[in-house]
């Protein structure tokens, strides 16, 4: 499995949302099933909202997983995805359980101090569960 931690350069909140959804696009372009997992329903309101309106000439076929599980971008927070061996855009402050669905994860950090924090805890967390994760920096 390949984790990535990508870091802004930022400390807006609104970067990582806008990032998350320029990752989803680009992972439904790749064919994958892109799970982004929020970190309350309020913040998956707020990405679907996004996804409608980030790229005004490209449209990004999503769900807020209650209103229906079978659109290649799914938005949701502890739901098991519809479709194995997909991307996973993990916006939540912790680790998700159960990875086995995925294929990728893709944790978004800006410089907020208390997100560089959680960032560096699921880092170390990550590689407590045997896995080797990779920094990129935007």
């Amino acid at each position: 499995m390949r984790i990535e931690f990508y870091v802004l350069p930022g400390d807006q909140p609104g970067e990582r949302l806008r990032a998350a959804c320029q990752l989803a696009a680009k992972g439904w372009r790749h064919d994958l099933p892109v799970f982004v997992r929020g970190a309350d329903a309020a913040q998956c309101e707020a990405l679907d909202e996004l996804l409608w309106r980030f790229k005004g000439e490209t449209f990004v076929p999503h769900n807020l997983y209650e209103d229906g599980s079978d659109a290649p971008v799914l938005i949701g927070i502890d739901q098991a995805p519809q479709v194995a061996n997909g991307l996973l855009i993990n916006l939540h402050p912790h680790l998700r359980e159960d990875l086995s669905p995925f294929s990728r994860v893709i944790e978004i950090v800006n410089q907020h101090p208390e997100q560089l924090q959680l960032a560096r805890d699921n880092f170390r967390l990550y590689r407590q569960r045997g896995f080797a994760p990779q920094r990129v920096e935007l």
